[in-house]
């Protein structure tokens, strides 16, 4: 019997993965993970390299295809693009009007994919454990660290794709929460915004530099992580499951803003903000709906799993 195409289940995963990048302090690579397609994904971009002129000589355009898992990346960069569209227009809408329910959302997944991925290692010694302990000393110290001002030359856009993407594909590192401590976010985002509304030139060109060095991050740093897996699986694990674990600060629903900046459109953005109990938050808090989205979040992370090894049967 044949069996059905993997497109699908691909594309779907690759969305997910989109709109969590929209979200500072989420990682799309988290989604990768626990939907089992991770390993396969970093495998992919590996392959992207010069071997693939000899592939094209043996073989031509399928041979390429073929060599660097075509059929896998499209499908997810569909999904992703689909994905962050609908992050941008539909997500950062509810984190405007509604902080503590989408943050109460993620804070829950966070939880579960760090459980998640603290079952998948498969051996402890001291060093698994000093690694979990480093990995959350680090991103702690990241939600912590005051955010820059950002910049709107073209270098550090570059740079800002090169750092942002090699977060993406790092479990409980956000992407989105880079370009935050850059202060690039206020930057990026809006601009995306802008040219799929205008088509406008400058924002095109801008969207032109952020990739090339999304590209440039990517390739390095997943051929990084790859090795890692292959020689330090364990150690590996346990320094994501610290990333995941330090992540949850820069996600608790209720926080005040405790100071303000202007962004490069003469907006006010926040800058520094100050972790409360839901009593003392500056706002609704919503407190049944908070509750009711981190259970959603928590429980979405073992169905994905359950769906990710249906998928994978596929």
């Amino acid at each position: 019997m044949k069996k059905p195409p993997r497109w699908p289940g691909i594309a779907l995963r690759g969305m997910a993965m989109g709109i969590a990048e929209v979200i500072p302090g989420v990682s799309g690579g988290t989604i990768a993970f626990i939907t089992g397609i991770y390993e396969e994904l970093l495998q992919s971009i590996k392959s992207v390299d010069h071997r693939l002129v000899g592939e094209f000589r043996r073989g031509g355009v399928r041979a390429v295809w073929s060599a660097m898992n075509g059929d896998f990346l499209l499908a997810l960069l569909v999904g992703m693009g689909a994905g962050l569209v609908a992050g941008i227009f539909g997500v950062t809408y509810v984190l405007k009007n509604y902080p503590p329910l989408i943050w109460a959302f993620f804070f829950g997944l966070i939880i579960a994919s760090s459980i998640y991925i603290f079952r998948q290692i498969e051996r402890w010694r001291w060093q698994e454990v000093v690694a979990i302990l480093l990995g959350t000393a680090v991103a702690y110290y990241v939600t912590i660290a005051h955010p820059g001002q950002g910049s709107e030359a073209w270098w550090f856009i570059f740079l800002s794709g090169v750092l942002a993407i090699s977060a993406l594909i790092l479990p409980g590192i956000s992407g989105s929460f880079i370009l935050l401590l850059l202060g690039m976010y206020t930057v990026i985002i809006p601009t995306v915004k802008h040219a799929l509304e205008t088509l406008d030139s400058h924002s095109l060109l801008v969207i032109l530099v952020f990739g090339l060095g999304c590209l440039t991050g990517l390739a390095a740093f997943a051929r990084l992580l790859s090795w890692t897996f292959k020689n330090f699986r364990s150690l590996t694990l346990a320094t994501l499951t610290g990333f995941m674990l330090g992540s949850l600060n820069k996600l608790w629903p209720w926080r005040n803003v405790l100071e303000w900046r202007e962004n490069t459109r003469g907006e006010l953005v926040p800058l520094v903000e100050a972790n409360v109990l839901p009593g003392a938050y500056e706002g609704e808090p919503l407190l049944t709906g908070t509750l009711l989205c981190f259970l959603l979040g928590f429980g979405l992370v073992f169905f994905i799993e359950w769906m990710g090894k249906r998928w994978s049967a596929h």
